[in-house]
Order: structure tokens, then sequence, then C-alpha cells
């Protein structure tokens, strides 16, 4: 019943707002061009359950939209049936003939989710980790606060499709909570609490401070549907302690995207890929810092599992989407059928990556409600292993 209620609010929705944008008349020489769509949210996920607000998304231009690319944001102002607030802000400005990219990703959660261990292997229903005996292994639930600031300056390289610059970033987990649900029993150490104590951090709070050196090679058409060309980004973090982290680390980000058009004729007819890696390079990192499902920067992969469905010191994720018209002359209703994959190595249950995969794949619909930057709402349902499951609503395309 969920997922075709929530399909008919999106489609109710959707065209109410494709409606009221059709008429907008483009300006190619207007600079600051902004367009808001204050997008009512009504949703479900794995991690949140059924989620109301708003989540606005805008687009604009901050030069000459014929030499500069758009500039987006898109927001979510939520509360969820599991009692959950979720503030989030995620942007990518390009500053006037793309000399200069600003990258964002603000953040305040009073949240929860459950986590199930490290490693590709962990269940779904809880029980003892043969790996660890005495710790729990599978669902656990978790209640935790998240203060999240990402920003991010790069500086193009000549008239190239390369960008150098730094970032900074800071994550504060706070007032976490621990437990299991009435019905289950034991003496069990939770997951979260097995890794801390081990690693000497808190199990209540902790704190990564740091900076960031990154290179993005930005060739999309338009970042927010992409039809062609493609988007790299390698972003080597490191957190000292002076900077404020509990202990230090280091961290080295691989995304690539790649977009193969299958018709000259509808360009919305392509094959989008995508690769993404997430690694612990040196130190150690708190168990909700580790690189996880479902946490990246737009909170797209995974589609199938709950966001943190599976964690570890070392994650790899590979996806591949066709996306195709469903008008034979109109933009506005779209489809997809995705597959992806997912690894992850845990050296504290000795598992290595690549070693498991967890495999999910899944169909969605898409209305463009603004036809000129391609604004476009997504709805999506994924099948994952062991009966994983979810169902996604979300502004623009998935990647």
């Amino acid at each position: 019943m969920k997922p075709g209620f929530f399909l008919g609010l999106f489609l109710l929705i959707a065209l109410n707002v494709s409606a009221q944008s059709d008429s907008t008349v483009y300006q190619p020489n207007k600079v600051n061009q902004f367009k808001l769509v204050p997008l009512p949210a009504v949703g479900s996920n794995p991690a949140n359950g059924w989620l109301f607000g708003l989540a606005p998304s805008a687009t604009w231009y901050m030069g000459d939209p014929r030499t500069t690319k758009m500039s987006n944001f898109v927001g979510n102002f939520l509360y969820t049936t599991k009692k959950q607030w979720i503030f989030s802000s995620r942007s990518n400005i390009f500053l006037n003939e793309n000399k200069t990219i600003l990258i964002g990703d603000w953040r305040y959660f009073i949240t929860s989710q459950p986590t199930y261990g490290l490693g590709s292997s962990t269940p779904n229903e809880p029980t003892e980790n043969p790996s660890e005996p005495g710790t729990w292994w599978g669902e656990q639930q978790m209640d935790f606060r998240l203060i999240r600031f990402y920003e991010a300056i790069l500086k193009r390289i000549g008239d190239s499709k390369f960008y150098l610059g730094a970032g900074y970033h800071l994550d504060i987990h706070s007032k976490i909570k621990n437990f299991q649900d009435d019905e289950i029993t034991g003496q069990l150490e939770f997951a979260h609490d097995r890794y801390n104590v081990d690693m000497g951090f808190d199990v209540n709070k902790y704190t990564v401070s740091g900076i960031s050196f990154n290179m993005v090679m930005e060739n999309r058409d338009n970042s927010v549907s992409p039809y062609e060309k493609n988007f790299g980004w390698v972003q080597y973090k490191i957190n000292p302690s002076f900077l404020g982290s509990d202990q230090s680390s280091s961290l080295l980000l691989l995304d690539y995207r790649h977009y193969v058009n299958l018709s000259e004729r509808r360009k919305r007819n392509l094959i989008a890929l995508w690769g993404f890696g997430n690694f612990v390079v040196s130190g150690k990192v708190p168990y909700m810092n580790l690189p996880g499902i479902g946490w990246d920067m737009f909170g797209r992969s995974g589609r199938a599992y709950a966001q943190g469905r599976f964690r570890g010191e070392s994650m790899v994720y590979s996806e591949a989407e066709w996306r195709f018209p469903l008008q034979k002359n109109k933009e506005t209703f779209g489809g997809t059928v995705f597959v992806n994959a997912a690894s992850f190595s845990s050296k504290t249950t000795e598992e290595r990556l690549f070693e498991k995969f967890n495999p999910g794949y899944g169909l969605g619909l898409r209305v463009m409600i603004n036809k000129q930057n391609r604004t476009t709402i997504s709805a999506d349902y994924g099948f994952g292993q062991k009966g994983n499951s979810g169902f996604y609503l979300n502004v623009n395309e998935s990647f």
C-alpha cells in the first residue's frame, strides 16, 4: 500500500508543479535567472519511514548561461513517523564563466537508524557475531544527533574542465544511544560500542574535523540531470587532532560518473554509469564516520537498502541505470531501470573488499517539472537481498 499511495501523491504534486512551470520564458542573457520549486515532501524510505515537510530545490545562473553552468541547491526540512527531524542543504554553485565551484553539504539531524555491524556479510536479524563473541550482529537500533558542515571551493585550471581546491569538513555525532527491541534478550555488546571502545573513541559523542584536497573534472552538460559526457571527483581528507578530531585520520574518496547517449534525437534515452569508492587510508575513524551505504553527498547510493545498512573501513560501489522517455514527442514523463552492487571490508571481522557483494535492482518513474533546467521529481522502488527493499522519492536524478 505505501508505495502505491506515495506514487499517487508524487504524480499529483509533480503534475501540478509541472503545469505551473510550463510557461517560463527562457532568457539566455539574464544573469541569476532563479527558479525555486518549494516542493511539498511526502515520501518513504527504509531508514526514515514516512517523511513529511518541504524539499525545496532551486536552480540559477551566476553568470551568462551561454558560458556558465547552472547552479543548484536541494534542501530538506522534514519530520518522519520515526520521530526524526532532518534539516539539510546540498549545493553545487558555479560562479561566472565556471571559474569557481562551491560544493556544500550542511546537515542537522535528530534522528535514528538501525546499524548492523561492519562488512558486507551482516545479517538482517540480530544475533551474536561469530567473529566477535559477545557482540551483536545484525539489526541494532541507534538514536543520535548529527551536525555536519562540509564546504569546498575549487578553482578552474585555465580553460580546461579540471578544478583544484580545498575544503573544510566537520562531523559531530552526539547523544548516541544503542538499544534493542524489548522482545530481544541477551547481554551482548552493541557493535557500535565494541568498535569505538576498541579504537579508543567515546561511545556517546565524537568529532571528526579536517581539511580536504580536491580535484574535480566537470564535463557534464547539466549537473542535475545529465544527458552526456562525464564527471570525476578525487578527494583526500585529512582529520588532524589539532583541528578538533578525537583522533587523527585520513580518507580517500573516488567518484566517477559517465553518461552514454543511445539516441541523438532523444538525448534523454541514455545509460548512466556510476563508480564510487571511499577508503580509510590512515589512523582511526569513529564508527558512524566509516564509509557507509547511503551516506554519499546526496544519499543516493544503495537503492534497495536502508541508509547505513552496510558499513566498513573500505567501500566500493557501482551502479548502471537506463533512463528513457515515456512519451513520443514530450519530455515530461520518463522511466528508469537500474542495477547496483556494493562491497565492504572490515578489519574487525577480517572480511576483505570484493569478498562479498550486496546487489540491488529496481525501476523508477520521472516527472520533469522544469524542462529548461531539467528539474525532475524521481520515484524509485529498489529490491535487494534477504528481503531488503525500499521506496525512494527525491528531487533530480539519482546521479
